[in-house]
């Protein structure tokens, strides 16, 4: 392992973690789970490292991404912690969890809104100076990102936005999760698993990129999909490993991702 462990074997068996200065994108369509993937490899690296883990959340606020992560690390069902029905077990879980947070205190959630890539990459700077490094930062998501020179070119304004990530990545030497969306039109193919050219605006997002994974449900589409569950991480592009699919299982009540036990998706 080389790089941060992604908290996943099989994908760690094709990555080697996820690597210093590489710009990753994490896409798929929505209610796919990209935000609840994207935090658990959060969490992982959170659990595992010493140095902060920086999450940029611009479309869900600060107290959400908490809530998730509470229900993810104490797998309490988030609708119970949401409504605040929880019974002892739960409580005790979760006051476990709280305590763990509390102690490593290296988890840096910044939810403003509609940030420019100078703004992410001086913050990112402050606390990477204040702690001495990081050891991921995650976008969540690319395409709410802002620069205000260019809004009138949406293509030039995306290609400034993943130019500057990857950089970004480049100068501090942490991997960047940055997440993206896909576009609508995968939804007319008979096969909706994503390929690297459904990535939106995706020309230089698709360049710029060191690893794409894209995460696909089959039972999002199919309701009586035999693959009730399971999740499918395709890695489309990887500047420096081979392609492939990686199986997860998928608990939505936790909000988590978890190794998965059945058979490779290569042994059927």
């Amino acid at each position: 392992m080389t790089g941060v462990s992604s908290g996943y074997q099989d994908l760690d068996k094709k990555t080697a973690g996820l690597q210093k200065s590489d710009l990753i994108i994490v896409a798929a369509r929505p209610s796919m789970g990209k935000t609840t993937f994207a935090m658990n490899l959060c969490e992982n690296a959170a659990m595992t490292e010493e140095k902060p883990v920086l999450i940029f959340s611009l479309e869900m606020p600060g107290n959400q991404i908490m809530m998730r992560m509470l229900a993810s690390l104490s797998r309490v069902d988030q609708t119970r912690i949401r409504t605040g029905q929880l019974d002892d077990e739960d409580w005790a879980r979760i006051s476990s969890t709280m305590g763990i947070l509390l102690e490593k205190r290296n988890m840096y959630i910044d939810d403003s809104s509609g940030l420019t890539p100078t703004e992410v990459r001086s913050r990112a700077r402050r606390i990477y100076r204040e702690h001495g490094g990081l050891s991921l930062i995650m976008i969540d998501y690319l395409q709410l990102m802002r620069v205000p020179s260019l809004s009138e070119n949406r293509t030039l304004e995306i290609a400034e936005i993943s130019r500057s990530l990857k950089a970004l990545a480049k100068e501090l030497q942490v991997p960047v999760v940055a997440l993206s969306q896909l576009n609508r039109s995968l939804e007319q193919r008979a096969d909706k698993r994503p390929v690297n050219s459904d990535l939106r605006e995706s020309g230089s997002i698709e360049q710029d990129a060191d690893l794409i994974m894209f995460i696909y449900r089959d039972e999002v589409y199919h309701e009586n999909s035999d693959l009730k569950g399971v999740a499918e991480i395709i890695i489309g592009k990887q500047r420096n490993g081979p392609i492939g699919t990686v199986r997860l299982t998928f608990n939505g009540q936790w909000s988590r991702f978890d190794n998965y036990a059945g058979p490779a998706y290569d042994d059927e």
